[in-house]
């Protein structure tokens, strides 16, 4: 599989800047106010979702030229080969075959071997059927897991749980013991399971947190119990999860060519299924396989994954956008910044090309925002009086009869609309005016009311939150950061930057006694020294 370099499309890219120069001095509400009809054009409907990109600063031409440009970079050619399963992750020799595991029916025979052990597990889990090691029903389920083992499905079971639902569901991710007690609190030993979820299985935060989960059922069943009714893994390693005591048919496998970060689809949805049941997970994988399948097959024109994917890599080449913000305005979609986070800063936090050569233009932004509409009341500020241009996707939900949740939408709305439209000096002038000021006071204090305005945003609608929605919405995101891995010429699925973080944590691991190994920097000693001499062990 070969991918053309970007100095091969110097043409396509000169084309791209004198586009941007052109509208560098336009602004969007002149844009829109010269094309009526610019929604109607600038908007992608499909399957119960809409897409509006009409307040990206784009024209039609500035378009043309991304979808040209995408051409050149045989993005079509790249959407295929993951459909394939080509190895993608060229440097590990991986394919990255995620979209097989929400195939359906069109799906490897290990994806179905996989969920029809799910099944009974969960079924059982969910009916009660499943007991402790005292005989009692196990109500309480807890996640140990990191990264993608955690993030996306903490994301879907906060979007998506049901309190009505038979089983509970917790996570723990980190070492900090304070994460580890806060959620055992209150639970119950003898109805409580742990899913141990690690690929390899030999992830330090979580191994770590599965052994203090042993050593916590011990303290509270006894310790000649057998732990086995309360522990559940989900591994490529299956025989290290037999060494800690987890029973084979009680380890569910994980295939080497699923990504982390793009896991939730597997086995790792486990606590998932547990959530919301089989059924729930089951309409969750078709509602990601319907965005799989407009992926592959919608013109680029009206491929929403390819037109975020695009509007993502404009944003940074021609308007040097370093941050990108994700704005979802329902609460139960405050996970979804950290998924994303993952999802676009781990896969294309890349500054080497795939020939291995140093880039030399900006790739994948920092992704940052939150559940709205707290972020109106704090960081909104700097949206509109600021000097940065950042990106913002807003996502909106059309369900719902609460007045409260209509409002939320209507906030949604008409931040997005005056954050395009901004507030001139004449504006606020005369808004002064209006309001009683006199034309001193209004002339003094107009230049501290204007907003830039001009910030591109996007809005994604959902007709609700379900299965079906979430899946869509998961997998439009997923496939956006390829399509901008292809533009940038980069390898979105390996991640080398966080194995070095790990190494240097190993190494340190053998450092309690002071520092030790000349190769640590004089900062890494001082505060191994600084920490010895707080705790009194110097």
């Amino acid at each position: 599989m070969s991918t053309p370099t970007l100095s091969s499309h110097t043409d396509s890219l000169g084309d791209l800047r004198v586009a941007h120069q052109q509208l560098d001095s336009i602004s969007m509400r002149e844009l829109f106010a010269a094309d009526p009809e610019r929604f109607d054009r600038f908007h992608v409907e499909f399957d119960g979702l809409l897409y509006d990109y009409s307040k990206q600063r784009v024209t039609q031409h500035a378009l043309n030229l991304l979808l040209v440009h995408a051409e050149k970079r045989q993005l079509r050619e790249a959407i295929g080969h993951m459909f394939a399963g080509d190895p993608l992750n060229f440097t590990e020799q991986r394919s990255a075959w995620h979209v097989a595991l929400r195939a359906g029916d069109q799906a490897p025979a290990v994806v179905h071997s996989v969920l029809e052990r799910m099944a009974p597990i969960v079924d059982a889990l969910r009916c009660g059927t499943w007991r402790g090691s005292t005989g009692k029903p196990i109500t309480h389920v807890v996640n140990l897991g990191i990264g993608g083992s955690d993030l996306g499905p903490r994301l879907v079971v906060q979007a998506l749980a049901n309190r009505h639902s038979p089983i509970h569901v917790d996570f723990i991710a980190g070492l900090d013991p304070a994460e580890f007690n806060g959620v055992l609190a209150n639970a119950d030993a003898e109805q409580t399971l742990f899913i141990i979820s690690s690929k390899s299985f030999g992830t330090t935060e979580t191994l770590t947190n599965a052994r203090a989960a042993m050593d916590w059922l011990r303290q509270a069943l006894g310790n000649n119990t057998h732990l086995a009714p309360h522990l559940l893994a989900v591994t490529n390693r299956p025989k290290a999860a037999l060494a800690l005591g987890i029973p084979a048919e009680q380890c569910l496998p994980l295939p080497e060519w699923v990504g982390g970060r793009f896991s939730l689809w597997s086995a790792v949805g486990l606590p998932i299924a547990c959530a919301i049941g089989m059924e729930g997970f089951t309409q969750l994988l078709a509602g990601a396989n319907s965005v799989d399948r407009h992926f592959a097959n919608a013109p680029l024109a009206q491929n929403i994954p390819v037109l975020m994917g695009l509007f993502g890599w404009w944003n940074v080449f021609a308007l040097r956008a370093t941050t990108h913000a994700i704005l979802p305005y329902s609460y139960r979609l405050r996970e979804l910044t950290a998924h994303l986070q993952q999802l676009e800063m781990e896969s294309n936090g890349k500054s080497v090309d795939r020939a291995g050569k140093k880039v030399d233009y900006l790739t994948a932004p920092v992704m940052w925002g939150g559940a709205e509409p707290m972020g109106q009341h704090a960081f909104h500020q700097l949206l509109y009086q600021g000097t940065r241009t950042t990106p913002l996707d807003f996502i909106l939900i059309a369900g719902g009869d609460d007045p409260r949740q209509c409002t939320l939408f209507e906030n949604g709305l008409a931040q997005s609309a005056a954050l395009m439209m901004g507030k001139t000096l004449d504006e606020a002038h005369a808004e002064l005016l209006s309001t009683g000021h006199s034309a001193e006071e209004a002339k003094r204090l107009a230049p501290h009311l204007v907003c830039r305005g001009n910030q591109p945003s996007s809005t994604l609608l959902l007709p609700d939150l379900t299965p079906y929605s979430v899946g869509q919405l998961l997998a439009l995101y997923e496939h956006k950061v390829y399509v901008q891995g292809v533009l940038w010429n980069i390898n979105s699925f390996d991640q080398y930057g966080v194995e070095f973080g790990k190494q240097m944590a190993n190494k340190l691991a053998d450092q309690h006694d002071g520092p030790t190994d000349p190769s640590l920097d004089g900062s890494t000693c001082g505060l191994l020294r600084a920490r010895r001499r707080m705790r009194g062990e110097s």
